[in-house]
């Protein structure tokens, strides 16, 4: 029988994740909230350290070299921020933490490659994962179709206006014609200085 604390860490396990190892390159792609906006931000690196495989809170520490500075950043691979986690490339290491690889740059920090089933790999399925992205998806469809309702309001209300002053000028326009065709009567000056 399973303790409760193993029961409740393995309600917020991911059903399945990707095997990643140390010397892996790999393009992690992140929830980013900014307000009330959501978007997916992709961090591509060498994996140079892997803690606690088969735990919930098992971790990958990224590096990268951007803007000639080094960027390391740790994912937890079961968080529900981490939506994807994609090897794209295998190096042969005999260390799980890769710590020398900070003093190196240029040629000295290339890997041996080696090769791998990218697909067989990669391929994750999760079932929740997968039904909470098909759930973003539809809101945001519900928010195109609304904002596109909105749109074609505010266009109809538009146009109706315009038809209305356009009415008006017609109607304005015919009524100084009218105006202009119709002979003036003469006033009572005008006749006696006839």
């Amino acid at each position: 029988m399973a303790s409760v604390i193993q029961t409740i860490n393995d309600r917020y396990k991911k059903s399945a994740v990707v095997d990643v190892r140390s010397g892996d390159t790999v393009k992690v792609h992140q929830k980013i909230r900014e307000g009330n906006k959501e978007r997916v931000q992709i961090f591509q690196g060498l994996v140079i350290r892997t803690d606690q495989k088969g735990s919930h809170t098992s971790r990958i520490t990224v590096r990268r070299i951007a803007s000639g500075v080094g960027v390391e950043k740790s994912f937890l691979l079961h968080s529900p921020l981490v939506v994807q986690v994609e090897v794209t490339k295998r190096s042969r290491v005999r260390r799980n933490y890769l710590s020398y690889m900070r003093d190196r740059t240029g040629k000295a920090a290339r890997m041996t490659g080696i090769g791998f089933d990218k697909e067989a790999v990669n391929a994750v399925h999760d079932e929740a994962l997968e039904a909470e992205e098909a759930k973003i998806h539809e809101q945001k469809a519900v928010e195109a179709a609304e904002k596109a309702a909105a749109k074609a309001k505010d266009e109809a209300e538009l146009a109706a206006k315009a038809a209305e002053v356009e009415a008006r000028h017609n109607q304005a326009a015919a009524s100084e014609a009218l105006a202009e065709s119709t002979p003036e009567p003469e006033t009572k000056d005008e006749a006696k200085s006839t």
